[in-house]
């Protein structure tokens, strides 16, 4: 599954804006580099992983981040 640019919703409420999909430079794992659209507006990475996973929720599996809108990348691949 391919991670896109945009808004996403986490199962637990708060919306993060994602940019794009990047590799560590020393593992070369392939992670998320998103920003928390709350609080101090923080910058994160999550290994792509983790971040496409589903998450049990009241005994229903959904996922840990659900796209809402998709957004031209501030960063495109070449």
């Amino acid at each position: 599954m391919k991670v896109e640019p945009g808004l996403y919703q986490h199962y637990k409420g708060p919306q993060y804006r994602v940019f794009n999909v990047a590799r560590h430079s020393e593992t070369e794992e392939q992670v998320v580099f998103y920003q928390a659209l709350y609080g101090d507006y923080g910058f994160w990475v999550r290994p792509l992983s983790m971040f496409l996973e589903s998450v049990e929720v009241d005994g229903e599996q959904v996922p840990r981040f659900a796209l809402i809108q998709v957004e031209p990348s501030l960063f495109s691949a070449r």
